[in-house]
Order: C-alpha cells, then structure tokens, then sequence
C-alpha cells in the first residue's frame, strides 16, 4: 500500500482525487477543511499550506499539490496583491511541500509529484493575467524540478480546461452558461474532477515511469484544435 500526500483534498479536484486513491493506497491529505468522509485509509492534518507547519511523513511515495485559484479580472483591476496571493497560493505553497516532502520521496521505490497548470497559461484569454502567471510558474518549475530531480524523482503536471467545482460554480452557474461553455470547446465537453483523478492516477503509476517534466493538456480540444 503507498503512501500518498495530497494538498487541498477536501474540495474539488483534490476531492475526486482523494476518493480514488483510497481505495488503494494510505492517504494523507492536508487542508484547511476536513474531508466531508471517513475511511479507514485516510489520515487528516487540518492546516493552511502558506501558514502553517507541515506534518512529519516518515516516507511517502506521491506528493499531489491541489490548491489553486479563479482569479478573473480586466488587467486594470487586478491589484499587485492579486497577482502575489495567487502566486502564493499556486506557486509557493507548491514549492514549500516539495522541499519538505522531498527527503521522505525520495525513500520511496517509484516516488512521483502531481501539480496543476491550466490551459490558460498556454491559450491567450481575458482576464486571466494572475491565475495564466502563477500557472506559468508552475509549469517552469516542472521543467526545472523535472530536470534536478532525474533519476530519482518524477514530476508531471496536468492543465485542465474548466472543471466543474465549486470554484468554477460562477462561470458554471446556469444552464445557459453551461451549454456555453460547452460550445467553446471542439469536442463539446468540459471537465468533471473524476477525469483529471484519473489522470492523476495513471501519472503517478509504475506505468508512467518514463513520464516526467510534462505538462498535460486535459483540454477538450480548446488549446489543441482549432475548428
């Protein structure tokens, strides 16, 4: 059974992600809210990445950074403490957990780390300067860690288009909206968190090995096609 840190497990993405690694693996998810389950594979630490100590792990084997944010402004609207809380909140509690969870990774047999970029950091959109900066960040730290830690280490990370989360629930907030949002993409879907689980879940699996220093598009053809 491998043991498995997530970041942000309680909602969202990091919630469907929690599910599907219980079945399997011990599970220690680290959030500010506690998980609305119980199971007997799960470990909860209630704590705020950016504020707070993170716990002693004697070895783990996947490390998954879930926070992230939906920071949608006209660039004359952001303020410069925009773009430094969700910098902070993308990038330096990403970069935090992996210098205190690296040592323990680096025990483990097929030690793996899963980020989150968006497709905003690749595809021009409005009103997305913050959130498409702080992703780009993540997407060169991946490069860079992927590169450092080789052999020893992987890191991957995956940049869905929208998913349908409670952070998303003002863009995703009627029916009309919904099948808009449809329309925008070419293969007329967007994304539900059991789908970015599952690319989570292969990513951090032996079948993956040859995997690291990528960034995965989960896109419904809106960065890779043009129609």
């Amino acid at each position: 059974m491998n043991k498995i840190v997530i970041i942000g497990g309680s909602k969202g993405i990091g919630s469907a992600i929690l599910l599907q690694q219980l079945e399997h693996h011990l599970v220690y998810n680290i959030s500010r809210t506690v998980p609305d389950i119980t199971h007997p594979n799960l470990v909860h630490f209630q704590a705020d990445v950016l504020q707070d100590s993170l716990p002693e792990i004697e070895s783990i084997d996947t490390l998954i950074y879930c926070p992230g944010s939906i920071n949608l402004k006209p660039i004359l609207s952001l303020s410069i403490d925009d773009f430094r809380n969700d910098f902070e909140i993308n990038v330096i509690g990403a970069v935090k957990a992996i210098q205190h969870y690296l040592p323990a990774l680096k025990k483990a047999e097929n030690p793996s780390i899963v980020l989150f970029s968006t497709v905003a950091a690749k595809l021009g959109m409005p009103f997305h300067a913050s959130i498409a900066t702080a992703k780009a960040g993540i997407e060169g730290l991946v490069k860079s860690l992927g590169a450092e830690l080789a052999p020893a280490v992987r890191i991957n990370a995956i940049a869905p288009t929208i998913t349908e989360t409670s952070l998303s629930a003002s863009i995703l907030r009627n029916d009309r909206m919904k099948e808009n949002m449809i329309e925008r993409h070419p293969m007329k879907n967007y994304l539900k968190p059991q789908e970015v689980a599952q690319m989570v879940n292969f990513l951090i699996s032996k079948e993956a090995g040859s995997l690291s220093g990528q960034i995965f598009q989960m896109d419904y053809g809106l960065v890779t096609f043009k129609l």
